[in-house]
């Protein structure tokens, strides 16, 4: 491949558009090149100037496209008969077609978006999906909205790059590709669950009944437990793999990558608004919210003393769970600011607004209402975390420790608050009622 590779990255300098849009063609046609190094590349020369970088995205969007609606159509009019006589010659015979026909029709056709970031998937879905039959217009509604976010994504990390494209690209890509397959695994479990949700709620809800069963529940409370401790054990999960990596020393090239990404991002015209978003995760800033939250709380609430003691103990004890993890790693940060592991930013912001937001959404929250709950922490939390990596005051593996530790402080309290809640709602008669 490194013949090939630098005999592509020779012909993208001379002819640019043309071999982008071919290359991309091709490739969607089964044939073996390396689309993510064609792309990234692309945008590098994006970055010294000899392309544009809309046009570059537009063409590759197109090549990539076409190369899917001809796959599509190959496979349309080769049909079963085709795969089932010849496909064993190229490991797609029919056992191999009818179990990827049972797949793709159990988990749909929104894969089609995720696929294109794994290396290998993306290169049978057209011809498959001609073959099984899958409607033209949906299909294309997905395939082209996936086209367009994956070339969109690789040629902008190119320019991004720039002159460090030689250095990061290998390891840029591979990132793609472990996220690629995470997000994959995240929405076959997603849809596992929407296809199975009442058997597994049955037997998961089975469980808590017999950790309370002295004790009389809601079936939406108990869907708040479950939700909450699952996101306990993840968010537990991903902390055990971080304190992993940050004994074995293994943050350095992703915090140099992520950083340099982030200063190309956001260049110096920025400086005044990251200034201002660091202030996101202060409390000067959220210490009205609280008081206004408290107040609310006293006045609305159901519980108002045990959500207000939960809310104290996340505050302070979030502050204290944060001091005591960054003096037990003792890590320095990039100008030697002590004790930045996890990062305090990004974890009291994700706390105090995240644990804010679910007690104003909890009792009095629509659907719409806690989606924009949701979106609201996330910007929030996103933004004063950007700022202090922009700034040079934490590194990047610092935010994403700080983001993991606050999911998990979070997590934990509002499970620990709905038991206490259901407790308290059964020694107070049986008349009882939750709302969610």
């Amino acid at each position: 491949m490194g013949y090939i590779s630098h005999f592509l990255t020779h012909l993208l300098e001379q002819y640019g558009y043309g071999v982008l849009f071919s290359s991309l063609f091709v490739e969607m046609l089964a044939l073996p090149l390396p689309g993510e190094f064609i792309m990234t590349y692309a945008g590098l020369i994006v970055y010294q100037g000899n392309l544009n970088w809309l046009m570059s995205i537009l063409v590759g969007w197109i090549g990539t496209s076409l190369g899917m609606t001809l796959s599509y159509w190959i496979g349309y009019r080769l049909g079963n008969p085709f795969f089932e006589k010849y496909g064993a010659r190229f490991h797609f015979g029919p056992d191999k077609l009818n179990g990827v026909s049972k797949w793709f029709g159990r988990y749909g056709n929104k894969m089609l978006i995720i696929a294109y970031f794994i290396p290998g998937v993306r290169h049978i879905t057209g011809y498959f999906s001609g073959t099984t039959r899958i409607s033209f217009r949906k299909y294309a509604v997905y395939a082209f909205s996936g086209a367009f976010l994956w070339v969109s994504i690789f040629i902008t990390l190119g320019k991004l790059l720039g002159p460090k494209w030689n250095q990061y690209h290998h390891t840029i890509n591979l990132y793609m590709i472990i996220i690629g397959v995470i997000s994959a695994a995240a929405y076959l479990l997603i849809s596992f669950y929407k296809k199975n949700r009442l058997r597994i709620q049955n037997r998961i809800l089975t469980l808590l009944d017999k950790s309370l069963q002295q004790y009389r529940s809601v079936g939406k409370v108990k869907f708040i437990i479950l939700a909450a401790a699952t996101l306990f054990v993840v968010f537990f999960s991903i902390a055990i793999g971080l304190i992993q990596d940050f004994l074995a020393h293994e943050f350095s090239q992703f915090d140099e990558i992520s950083a340099y990404i982030v200063g190309q991002v956001f260049d110096s015209s920025w400086a005044d608004a990251m200034n201002l978003w660091t202030y996101l995760g202060s409390y000067t800033m959220m210490w009205p919210l609280i008081i206004l939250t408290a107040v609310w709380i006293g006045y609305t609430g159901k519980d108002r003393l045990l959500e207000i003691a939960f809310y104290a103990m996340v505050l302070f004890g979030g502050e204290g769970l944060d001091e005591g993890l960054r003096r037990l790693f003792h890590r320095s940060g990039p100008v030697g600011h002590p004790f930045t592991f996890p990062s305090e930013q990004a974890l009291i912001t994700l706390t105090v607004y995240g644990f804010t937001a679910y007690l104003l959404v909890r009792h009095h929250g629509k659907y719409k209402n806690r989606i924009i709950a949701v979106l609201a922490v996330s910007i929030l939390s996103l933004l004063a975390g950007i700022s202090v990596i922009y700034l040079g005051i934490e590194y990047p593996s610092d935010v994403i420790a700080g983001y993991v530790f606050g999911g998990l402080w979070i997590s934990l309290n509002v499970v620990l608050l709905e038991i206490f809640r259901v407790m308290k709602s059964n020694r107070a008669g049986p008349r009882t009622k939750f709302a969610f």
